[in-house]
């Protein structure tokens, strides 16, 4: 298939709107069922992190002694991001990561933090993936969709990796939720912490950072339509892992 950035999009139209339809968000409609879709959800928000820190690799020079990148442009746009997923400002005007601010407003609001914070000690312990997601209870379709995500990584064919960054992110709509914080903390004295993240992803990954990440793949893949071809399937299939953890955590809640 010729792709232009126009066919390209088109052709993601309908699991997009899946996906900004799906039945999950009418079931989040309390602070409990926020609480289980937090802890579920949490999982997708730290894998996001590795994909980042895939392309910052690929596309800066993290080796000494340092040379040029071959594309500036994409140098600075993926910088520009890892500065604010990495070390962005909280509530507090303390440098924290998206992830670390995610797993803070979970406590807030007395969702479950220990399996995810369990799977990071037995990483940081120096053990792989796969025998840390043993150790941790985790639901067989969160590992299904962590295995996409690291199985995308590993290929280290960057077009590929962009494409699952830009398009397997999920549209939560977070002014949803920001309307379940309002009626259970009307003056915004215990769950801060989650209503300023859901208010720094509109204003960073709706307007800002979701753009550049698409303008990334289309620079990445330069018009060489075997790549387009790829990146557009890495999409769908991103988009479709993303359906299913939704699909998952609708029946948890129901």
């Amino acid at each position: 298939m010729n792709l232009s950035q126009e066919t390209f999009n088109n052709e993601l139209l309908d699991l997009r709107e899946q996906l900004k339809t799906h039945k999950l968000y009418k079931k989040i409609n309390s602070i409990e069922t926020l609480k289980l879709f937090m802890e579920n959800h949490v999982y997708a928000v730290w894998d996001f992190m590795s994909l980042l820190k895939s392309l910052q690799m690929q596309l800066t020079c993290v080796r000494i002694p340092w040379i040029p990148s071959n594309n500036p442009f994409l140098t600075r746009l993926i910088n520009d991001i890892v500065f604010e997923e990495e070390s962005d400002l909280n509530e507090s005007n303390q440098p924290k990561s998206h992830f670390e601010m995610y797993l803070e407003a979970m406590c807030q609001i007395g969702a479950n933090t220990q399996n995810m914070n369990q799977l990071i000690n037995f990483i940081k312990s120096g053990k792989n993936l796969e025998d840390s997601l043993n150790e941790v209870q985790v639901h067989d379709e969160i590992i299904s969709f962590l295995k996409y995500t690291f199985q995308i990584i590993s290929t280290n064919e960057v077009h590929k990796i962009a494409s699952a960054f830009a398009f397997g992110r999920e549209d939560i709509i977070p002014d949803m939720f920001i309307e379940i914080l309002k009626s259970e903390d009307p003056k915004n004295k215990r769950y801060n912490k989650f209503r300023y993240y859901l208010n720094r992803h509109i204003e960073l990954d709706g307007d800002k950072h979701g753009l550049q990440s698409i303008e990334m793949v289309f620079e990445l893949c330069n018009n060489n339509q075997e790549k387009l071809n790829e990146a557009l399937h890495v999409a769908k299939q991103s988009i479709k892992q993303r359906l299913l953890l939704w699909d998952h955590i609708a029946v948890l809640l129901e």
